[in-house]
């Protein structure tokens, strides 16, 4: 305000610079609406910024913002340290900035860590200097003469770096923001003071170069002399005490608030816990004021910080953001938890949040993805932590809104064969006993597929364990072994009625599984129902992989080799071409030789068939070996010879007839079966879903 305000209207004009305050002040506006519906939607505790933004998106979150934040309030005490002493050193010779430095944050330090209350009576005092040296600016006048200094002339600037040069004028609402454990009633003081000081900035920001255009004649005498108010002002010495006075009150500001930042973290147990004890009646933080201090002292004999000054105010701006992306967030999605007094429509935050960005990136780019790359080196490190936070967040309902987004999405539009993508329903029973169905539908679905593990449990059993639990129990024994998956837990009077209420039931909306993994029935199992099972999700255009295991499965060593027999039915076909290339992206089967083996009669040219094959299979862009045999009998015969030094075989299996009755598809499926005794492991296909997957792989 005293040292570029002016400089920014040489460089711009009257308008343009009216121009840069009204934008700048909109954006600190919005985040003090923003910060107003928070504060009265929670009761906030110590740590400002980093305690409203760790309740609302978790612990990680907090601290990323948090934590540099801490740094950059401490390190800006320094900095309007630094500023003073250099104000002094100019009238005292032969002292030094660092002990001037030094010896100020000294006092500043005793300040705040006797009592917070002092201090901030304190600033009141600062204020009255402000004010004084506000009024005598404006009973000023043009100047006549040359004042107390000229200081050097700076290079007029564009419109955007007018814009970065004065914007850190109007980030002070940090200092009032981090006091917000000390505040008698947050819900109320928090939305008065933070926009009753914006309203206040605006009238002075607006007002000063209003006035300076009146008075001062050239405007290159703005450029030209950075102390020009001490020469308008009718008495310049109180400039010049204002000057000291603003940069005193902003080092306390941030001693006061980057400690409680500190503290609110030690807390939370980001950091040790001893840095958040609190002193006397008001639990003032003197050890985490202590480190501050360390860091400011350090900052000061450093010196010169300019190098990482815009990096600092970066994180100043984003905690900025990530305040109107809470408030934002928390109105849009609008649960019964979001209740409050001072209401803000979602939309303004959010468009706030968009400035903020938007600033940063015109102030700096190369600072601003340093500040992002910075946070999230702390989210990430925190999350490795696994702390469990005591408080509950909105990320779960973030996650339900773009959730449901996308699946009202999904519900206008029709599956294809070039968007398709396994959505697998595993019926595993107990995992921990048929771990290969497990491990195979984890293959399948890779990175981009779903996987959902299912098992069903006698109704007894259920109630006396609990679902929650024994969904739990699954989830920790899949997470332990590196398998991401969902886990259904159902209970029923009986295994197969549980299996068929899955099968009709499992899925939301358009997300419902399109491929049924399961293993064959076991010797206790009825045929008819694993028939009727397999019927059922037929019937409901779901595919089906029956996986016959074998003892040597090889399903955690590295496999060599997928044999896929060709079938007439080209949609299982397409599935098994489907099923196999996934598997080939997985690290077990990536070094894997597909062969696709097609049985033709015996009168047929088998140089013919072979050409088809190799010309359908080039076209699909698919690498594998072609084997055409004639034989006169069934496809499994030739399986049993040409496919025993396989680690998987892909069979094709018909689905039910409409005419056929469930005994006789139970007896065709209990042959079968019976028939594939003694291959390798082998996985029974049968296409149903509604996407044509031999489109995907023939072209038409």
């Amino acid at each position: 305000m005293y040292l570029r305000l002016p400089w920014v209207l040489g460089s711009v004009g009257l308008a343009r610079t009216l121009l840069i305050v009204a934008l700048s002040v909109s954006i600190t506006l919005i985040t003090g609406l923003s910060i107003s519906a928070i504060a009265t939607n929670m009761k906030v505790g110590g740590g400002g910024a980093y305690y409203m933004i760790s309740r609302t998106f978790g612990l990680e979150a907090g601290a990323a913002i948090g934590l540099p934040l801490f740094f950059a309030q401490a390190l800006g005490i320094a900095f309007y340290i630094v500023g003073f002493a250099e104000a002094v050193v100019g009238y005292i010779p032969g002292v030094s900035i660092e002990v001037v430095g030094i010896a100020t944050l000294v006092t500043l330090t005793a300040l705040a860590s006797f009592s917070a209350k002092l201090a901030l009576k304190g600033q009141f005092v600062i204020l009255t200097v402000l004010m004084a040296s506000l009024a005598s600016v404006f009973l000023g006048g043009e100047p006549s003469a040359p004042g107390i200094g000229t200081g050097e002339a700076i290079a007029a600037g564009s419109f955007w770096v007018a814009f970065a040069v004065f914007f850190p004028a109007v980030t002070g609402i940090e200092a009032g923001l981090g006091m917000s454990g000390d505040l008698k009633d947050p819900a109320r003081s928090l939305p008065r003071g933070t926009l009753l000081a914006i309203g206040t900035g605006l009238v002075i920001y607006a007002a000063i170069p209003i006035f300076l255009s009146q008075v001062i004649v050239d405007h290159t005498e703005l450029l030209n002399d950075s102390l020009i108010l001490t020469r308008v002002a009718r008495w310049a010495s109180l400039v010049v005490l204002g000057i000291l006075g603003a940069t005193l009150s902003s080092a306390l500001g941030a001693l006061l608030g980057a400690p409680r930042t500190l503290q609110a973290l030690a807390q939370d147990r980001v950091l040790p816990r001893f840095l958040g004890r609190g002193y006397g009646p008001g639990r003032d933080p003197r050890l985490a004021t202590v480190v501050a201090f360390l860091i400011a002292g350090l900052g000061i004999m450093l010196g010169d910080l300019n190098a990482i000054a815009p990096v600092l105010s970066m994180f100043f701006l984003t905690s900025y953001g990530v305040l109107n992306f809470s408030a934002g967030i928390e109105a849009l999605i609008a649960g019964p938890a979001w209740r409050p007094t001072f209401r803000v429509h979602w939309s303004v935050s959010l468009i706030g949040c968009l400035a903020c960005v938007a600033a940063m990136l015109m102030i700096n780019p190369g600072a601003t993805f340093i500040a992002i790359f910075a946070s999230a080196v702390v989210y990430l490190a925190v999350q490795r932590r696994s702390l469990n936070a005591r408080w509950s967040d909105i990320r779960y309902g973030l996650l339900v809104l773009v959730a449901r987004a996308v699946i009202q999405a999904l519900a206008r539009r029709t599956p294809h064969e070039r968007s398709w993508n396994p959505n697998i329903l595993v019926l595993a029973g107990t995992p921990s006993k048929r771990w290969h169905l497990v491990l195979m539908g984890q293959a399948l679905a890779g990175e981009t597929g779903l996987l959902t593990i299912a098992t069903v449990v006698p109704d007894e059993f259920a109630e006396q364990t609990g679902l929650a639990a024994l969904r739990e129990g699954i989830s920790k024994y899949l997470e332990e072994r590196r398998v991401a998956a969902l886990v259904k837990v159902h209970a029923d009077d009986s295994v197969a009625n549980g299996l068929l209420a899955l099968v009709k039931s499992y899925g939301f909306g358009p997300l419902v599984p399109n491929t049924i993994l399961m293993g064959k029935a076991d010797g206790a199992a009825d045929p008819k129902r694993h028939a009727e099972l397999l019927s059922a999700v037929q019937r409901r255009r779901r595919n089906i992989v029956v996986v016959h295991e074998a003892e040597d499965i090889k399903l955690l060593s590295r496999a060599e080799r997928i044999d896929l027999w060709w079938g007439g039915n080209r949609a299982n076909s397409g599935l098994m071409l489907a099923l196999a290339f996934l598997l080939k992206k997985h690290p077990v089967w990536e070094d894997a030789q597909i062969v696709v083996h097609r049985v033709i009669p015996v009168d047929a040219d088998t140089a013919i068939a072979t050409a088809d094959m190799n010309a359908l299979l080039s076209t699909a862009r698919f690498a594998a070996k072609v084997h055409v045999l004639a034989h006169a009998g069934e496809p499994l015969e030739a399986a049993r010879i040409h496919s025993q030094q396989a680690d998987l075989v892909f069979l094709g299996m018909r689905p039910r007839k409409d005419e056929e009755s469930l005994d006789d598809y139970s007896r065709y499926y209990t042959a079968l079966a019976h028939r594939t005794e003694g291959l390798p492991p082998t996985a029974l296909v049968t296409a149903a879903d509604e996407v044509d997957l031999h489109r995907l792989f023939s072209g038409n």
